[in-house]
């Protein structure tokens, strides 16, 4: 099977929205730290989002003028053509000004100029790829000089389970051996902070059961877009649950992470 069938046929990967933020705590809580890691009043004039899936964090952050969205999956780039805006729409209560350009491709091979972008979100992305050292040149050479880098990763290989096989992972990151991988590109690390903690480890039970967990996330999509009462009560539970999370990321120390993130900056 090929990496793009894998993550066409992997529902949680492929039918995932704009509505994820809303619906998920954990996509909540790091997009919510990663945020805060940012300058509130910088802006990026054109932007990059690897692996894109349909629930880009650049959606959500301000300063980008143009969103380039990459993903080897044809299926979830429809979404940005067919439904985003009707969506965007339907939470926010005003037409989305974004400007947006989705594109299928392959990480190892952008599709983009040398020193073309201003800033690349890489989020889960790079445990997916065989190849890693390909892929993080390929992000030096269309970054522009002093443009950053968002990346997260899961963290530590002794913490490596069937929940990262299932979904495609061929590792776990040490924070020695990621700093090797972006220096070796002319990358320097600008800040590193954790995302997901302890609490995270919960998720091995959605590994039990991924068809479940499949049609539960299906279900809960369609509950909130179609029931405003809710939606309102989801609101609050997301809300309260990312907080949480956030709280447990806060509190806790790198080495107790299970996913980590990182700012980089092109020398």
């Amino acid at each position: 099977m090929s990496l793009r069938t894998f993550y066409e046929k992997h529902l949680n990967f492929s039918l995932r929205t704009y509505i994820e933020y809303f619906i998920s705590p954990g996509i909540k809580c790091k997009f919510d730290i990663i945020k805060t890691q940012l300058p509130s009043s910088k802006t990026y004039p054109i932007a990059l989002d690897l692996g894109c899936s349909g629930n880009s964090l650049l959606l959500f952050l301000n300063g980008v003028t143009q969103s380039c969205l990459l993903d080897i999956a044809e299926e979830p780039l429809k979404y940005y053509s067919q439904k985003y805006k009707l969506d965007y729409f339907a939470i926010v209560g005003k037409h989305d000004t974004n400007n947006l350009n989705p594109i299928n491709g392959d990480i190892k091979y952008l599709p983009y100029r040398d020193k073309s972008v201003d800033l690349i979100c890489i989020l889960d992305v790079l445990e997916h790829i065989r190849d890693d050292n390909k892929a993080i040149r390929e992000l030096s050479r269309v970054l522009k000089k002093e443009g950053k880098i968002i990346v997260t990763v899961p963290y530590n290989m002794n913490k490596y389970t069937p929940q990262d096989r299932l979904i495609g992972h061929f590792r776990r990151y040490g924070i020695n051996k990621l700093v090797a991988l972006f220096e070796k590109s002319n990358l320097r690390i600008v800040n590193l902070f954790g995302v997901y903690g302890s609490l995270f480890k919960l998720t091995e039970i959605q590994a039990k059961f991924p068809e479940k967990t499949e049609e539960n996330i299906i279900r809960l999509r369609k509950n909130y877009m179609q029931n405003l009462f809710f939606r309102f009560i989801w609101n609050v539970i997301n809300h309260v649950l990312a907080f949480i999370m956030k709280l447990n990321v806060k509190l806790g120390k790198i080495r107790k992470m299970y996913n980590i993130g990182m700012i980089l900056e092109k020398n």
